[in-house]
């Protein structure tokens, strides 16, 4: 039986190999960083856009980066 910390899901991606490229993937840095969700997904497509997905990506970090602005500066908030 393998011991389960022989390994870390670190060492392995699905779907490519875009985040193993870095030193220090981007779910490491957010995860040990808390940065909220909305935020970790703009730094992830960021970083990716190059290796993956090119200009799409950069649109997705762009259409997370227009959400956060409407939900964090332009809503109204009801308490």
């Amino acid at each position: 039986m393998q011991d389960v910390w022989e390994t870390s899901p670190q060492d392995g991606q699905v779907g490519g190999d875009h985040y193993k490229i870095y030193k220090i993937q981007p779910t490491e840095f957010i995860h040990t960083n808390s940065i909220p969700f909305i935020e970790g997904n703009i730094i992830k497509y960021v970083m990716r856009h190059k290796n993956k997905n090119g200009v799409e990506d950069l649109k997705k970090a762009k259409h997370y980066i227009d959400l956060l602005i409407k939900l964090e500066y332009e809503t109204t908030k009801v308490i």
